[in-house]
């Protein structure tokens, strides 16, 4: 059960609907998942969707590159929610089925290109230490660029907040459990999607 979730429409104050009404105007066209808790925060929620917006839809990299690191920090965190909506993304996107089973298994999938593994290299290291070494930080350079390296880390910056979200405010568990991600949290004793009431 969410532990917090969205105001009821009619009880929403005048900034929380108008954070509503520009994330609904913008490219999601709809109040994505987290916000229904950062709503609580208005300006919160009102910056931190037009962040995501934008680090989703207008960035320099390539849309299944974007969810590939999406999924990593989804991955990274366990967010059920975040993992759901951005695998059925990453697939209509065109990543590579097998690379999502790797992330969600957590092995290092084989990639094709350079800036894919500049992605997966650089969002790994960078969740796991905080830090990217010099040569991975050359090699990622040289593969996205000064921008595309700089927005890389703007999207996992915000899919951090977004999992960290979804994680504290259990939104959408335990309905939307990710059973790939096999998160000993919530297995056995919840139930699944197809279980759940």
């Amino acid at each position: 059960m969410t532990r917090l979730g969205m105001p009821e429409a009619d009880r929403l104050t005048p900034a929380q609907a108008q954070a509503c009404a520009e994330a609904v105007a913008g490219k999601r066209g709809k109040v994505p998942a987290p916000m229904t808790c950062w709503l609580h925060s208005p300006e919160l929620a009102r910056r931190a969707q037009a962040l995501g917006e934008m680090v989703r839809f207008d960035t320099t990299l390539e849309p299944h590159l974007c969810e590939m690191a999406i999924l990593l920090c989804a991955r990274h965190w366990t967010a059920h929610v975040e993992w759901n909506a951005h695998k059925a993304l990453a697939l209509k996107a065109g990543l590579d089925p097998q690379v999502i089973s790797d992330i969600a298994a957590t092995r290092r999938p084989g990639l094709a290109d350079d800036r894919a593994r500049a992605v997966y290299d650089v969002a790994t290291t960078l969740l796991a230490t905080g830090r990217v070494p010099s040569p991975m930080y050359d090699q990622a350079l040289a593969a996205l660029g000064e921008r595309g390296l700089v927005e890389l880390v703007g999207v996992l910056g915000y899919y951090c907040l977004v999992s960290l979200t979804l994680n504290t405010f259990e939104v959408g568990l335990p309905e939307s459990v990710a059973h790939d991600l096999q998160d000993p949290a919530y297995a056995g004793d919840r139930p699944g999607p197809e279980e759940a009431a």
